[in-house]
């Protein structure tokens, strides 16, 4: 297998949840809420043997103390990739930012942004290292 191969069979998982995002879309189209699409989405990941998880409360420390706020991840599948789903029209770094500061918290080495907006599907795929450096992955 060269490393093309090796690149994308590590990373086939991304495109594995695109494609069942696309199938949701491809049903219900533009202009569900959110909570819509993740819910279709669950069903049909778990249906491929993901284990899934709903709005995972994500709580804030100052040290080892637990402050009264707290976040919510829209999916998280198998413990390992943070799911963050929009439904708007274009994807900005606001966006961007609010993914990569829960892999920043959590320590998950993956996230994904899924856009279901009026032209379709968009997607984003990150990687977080140990070093805490996090960068975006292409399938070659």
């Amino acid at each position: 297998m060269n490393l093309i191969e090796e690149h994308n069979k590590h990373y086939r998982f991304f495109a594995d949840i695109t494609g069942v995002a696309m199938k949701v879309y491809n049903k219900y189209r533009y202009g569900l809420l959110e909570s819509a699409y993740e819910a279709a989405m669950r069903y049909l990941l778990e249906l491929d043997g993901y284990i899934v998880e709903r709005q995972v409360f994500l709580p804030i420390y100052w040290d080892d103390v637990k402050l009264d706020q707290n976040y919510r991840m829209d999916l998280v599948i198998n413990q390992e990739i943070i799911v963050e789903l929009k439904t708007i029209k274009f994807v900005g770094d606001e966006h961007r930012k609010q993914l990569k500061s829960y892999l920043n918290i959590t320590h998950l080495p993956y996230g994904m942004l899924i856009n279901f907006s009026p032209e379709g599907i968009y997607s984003e795929w990150y990687e977080r290292y140990s070093d805490g450096t996090i960068e975006k992955i292409r399938l070659l």
